[in-house]
């Protein structure tokens, strides 16, 4: 059991606090959970929200002595940070304790000196305001969220979710991390480069989203999708197909279906014995030598490596 201690700093982002819990306490292996999330603050009690909301939070920093990971969501504090919330997190660094932040968390990991350094991001609306106060930190202000090393940081609200998924497809597999994202709804794949904006997250008014495009390219990973297939497939252009298909999901068609296929592959070495090869074509990355490249790139673990660390139940 993967213990998390989730900080609530005061005013919280109410919406952030609930993610970790509701992410992390989904994810099962054999029918068996593999989180035990926390909640704790420094003065335990009734915290005010950044909204009209309170939380009743009953743990105390003892928790995060204990913990695995250690998670700090969105907060309205700036200047006003508890000194005892600074030192358990530097203490938890120190401790070699995964280190977490979701939205205008980041702010309490750089006060707390841990991004210094490193690369790191936080809710694009505050970008500005980071920028000027940690200078030191190297800020990616248009990403979903970024890892470097044991400290993981995302942007506002919803990327809070793309990172728990992506911790939990570290720790499980990417079997483990989609089925946890059908539960919550959720796209099981948004990677950390993808763009904080996504320009139409609703259809246009005047047209239609390439949902459908995408859904049909999803059906046929293991055939050779070309742009020309897949501008067919929306009738349109393929300037027009790459231009709305970088502004619904921030990536290019073709970044989209690599990701998609790779995952694909993940997938398939966690839950079948098929051989490299037939994984290969079957996720369309076409050889065992290519499915080798594009996985040691993503997760840095070679097909049998991977497949040793995430098998889940093969059939």
């Amino acid at each position: 059991m993967h213990r998390v201690a989730v900080i609530a700093v005061p005013p919280v982002t109410t919406f952030d606090l609930s993610i970790p819990e509701l992410i992390f306490t989904a994810a099962a292996v054999d029918g068996r959970p593999v989180y035990d999330v926390r909640i704790c603050t420094a003065e335990p009690g009734v915290l005010p929200g950044s909204g009209r909301l309170a939380v009743a939070v009953s743990d105390g920093l003892d928790t995060v002595e204990a913990a695995d990971t250690v998670m700090v969501t969105g907060t309205a504090a700036r200047d006003s940070i508890d000194p005892r919330v600074l030192a358990a997190l530097r203490t938890a660094a120190e401790a070699g304790k995964r280190i977490a932040s979701i939205c205008t968390g980041a702010f309490v990991l750089a006060e707390a000196g841990l991004l210094a350094g490193r690369r790191a991001t936080t809710y694009w609306a505050r970008s500005a305001e980071f920028r000027q106060r940690y200078p030191m930190v190297r800020l990616e202000q248009d990403v979903l969220f970024v890892e470097d090393g044991p400290v993981l940081t995302s942007a506002g609200l919803a990327a809070g979710i793309d990172l728990c998924l992506h911790m939990i497809r570290a720790d499980h597999g990417a079997a483990v991390a989609n089925a946890v994202a059908r539960l919550a709804v959720f796209a099981p794949v948004r990677p950390g480069g993808q763009a904080q904006f996504i320009e139409t997250a609703l259809p246009p008014e005047h047209g239609t989203s390439l949902a459908d495009t995408r859904a049909w390219a999803l059906n046929r990973l293991d055939e050779p999708l070309t742009l020309t297939d897949l501008a067919r497939h929306a009738q349109t252009s393929i300037r027009t197909l790459t231009r709305r298909f970088r502004a619904e999901t921030g990536l290019s068609p073709l970044q989209w279906l690599l990701h998609q296929r790779v995952d694909r592959a993940r997938e398939l070495l966690e839950s079948t014995n098929l051989p490299m090869d037939l994984i290969a074509l079957r996720s369309g990355l076409g050889s065992a030598d290519s499915l080798r490249q594009h996985l040691l790139r993503r997760v840095g673990l070679t097909p049998t490596a991977y497949r040793r660390s995430f098998t889940q139940s093969p059939s």
